[in-house]
């Protein structure tokens, strides 16, 4: 194809990709509410603990703050439920251009981190209600919570991603590997730096005060890194089979 083939192929592409959000959007914006209800248990819990719901409550500061809320919301969700289709046009425009191995290496990559994407943003909803409710009790007698509604999202969708992309880091060395830059003992031997950098970044997502959710968080990092570590170590050791299996014994030597 003509560069300008290629850039005919590539509008298509993302017209196609841009119609699917745009009609996900639309589906989203009216399923919002189940959405907010499930990320608002943590403030419904804390109401009931104080016994006083006028003291918690969930609040919109400006006149069309609930309307910008389920917009941001509904472009998220939008974008979770067409994600099959603008996957597949990124996909489509460059398969032709790799190889069949890369091919292989690029779905199974994408099939190992989806699901730990996932994986990590359900690890991040567990972990939310319980940062919420110890933040919530540092509030004094005589106080009220009220949650900015703008805020509280933003601050469940970044841990939510953030949680997500680190369960999604493991499958990086594992593709490093793959691609010949890093060893398995090599990755194995950077054990030491995985588990101080799994700490500090346990600590920097979850308050400092919340031990338990950091220190959860931190524990399933280092095993998902030992994992990727074992992973690899694999892979270098079939490469090393197959390698003797094709070279006679006096190239190897």
């Amino acid at each position: 194809m003509s560069l300008g083939q290629h850039l005919v192929e590539l509008r298509k592409r993302i017209l196609i990709a841009a119609l699917a959000l745009i009609l996900g959007m639309v589906v989203a914006f009216f399923i919002t509410d189940p959405v907010i209800y499930l990320i608002t248990v943590p403030i419904r819990q804390i109401a009931e603990a104080e016994g006083d719901a006028a003291k918690v409550e969930l609040m919109f500061s400006t006149v069309t703050g609930a309307f910008d809320l389920r917009l941001r919301m509904s472009f998220a969700i939008g974008l979770l439920i067409s994600a099959p289709i603008w996957l597949w046009q990124i996909w489509a425009f460059i398969m032709p251009g790799l190889t069949r191995k890369e091919i292989k290496y690029t779905i199974g990559f994408v099939a190992a981190a989806v699901p730990l994407f996932f994986a990590g943003c359900w690890v991040g909803l567990l972990v939310m209600p319980h940062i919420v409710e110890l933040m919530a009790s540092f509030v004094p007698d005589g106080g009220a919570s009220f949650f900015d509604a703008s805020y509280y999202y933003d601050f469940v969708f970044k841990l939510l991603i953030v949680v997500g992309v680190s369960f999604v880091l493991p499958v990086f060395l594992v593709a490093l590997n793959l691609a010949g830059v890093m060893s398995g003992r090599a990755i194995l031997k950077g054990w030491r730096v995985a588990v101080l950098v799994a700490v500090v970044f346990s600590a920097v997502a979850t308050p400092a005060a919340d031990v338990v959710s950091m220190l959860m968080l931190a524990g399933m990092l280092v095993v998902l890194f030992f994992a990727a570590a074992a992973l690899s170590m694999l892979f270098d050791r079939r490469r090393a089979k197959r390698t003797a299996t094709i070279l006679p014994p006096e190239a190897i030597a």
